[in-house]
């Protein structure tokens, strides 16, 4: 065999090389971006789909009246508009559970219909209204 390589060789190596080195680039983006996609069911997807005993994200609003603490429970309903689910979540929530607003929650389905949730993730709106405000007067001054 000759050294150097004819130059047909040579471009075919680098060809080769450059496949390698994309889909190696390819992998690592992919892995990356694995870990940071939030994806949830709906109640209604978890009705149609259950995934019991399973670990999951399930995200919805708050359906209003049913936030209530018991003990070291706190319990609340989740809804897409269409479906609710019941959620316990043992200790405090982190941030401010409102009626009306998003929340995602992971945690698993129990056999009896309650998702029992280890981490509660709020949303809130990004309005800023001082205390007091009243909303429908927005712009009035």
């Amino acid at each position: 065999m000759n050294w150097p390589p004819a130059p047909r060789h040579r471009r075919a190596a680098i060809g080769l090389l450059t496949l390698i080195v994309a889909a190696g680039v390819a992998l690592l983006v992919t892995a990356g971006l694995h870990g940071t996609l939030v994806y949830y069911r709906t109640p209604s997807e978890l009705a149609t789909r259950p995934a019991t005993g399973q670990r999951v994200r399930l995200g919805g609003q708050v359906v209003p009246g049913s936030v209530r603490r018991e003990g070291p429970l706190t319990r609340f309903d989740l809804t897409d508009g269409e479906r609710r689910v019941v959620v316990v979540q043992r200790g405090g929530v982190r941030g401010t559970l409102r009626e009306g607003e998003g929340a995602v929650v992971e945690g698993s389905l129990a056999t009896d219909g309650v998702f029992h949730a280890d981490r509660v993730e709020v949303k809130h709106s990004n309005e800023y209204r001082a205390p007091g405000a009243d909303p429908t007067r927005a712009g009035a001054g």
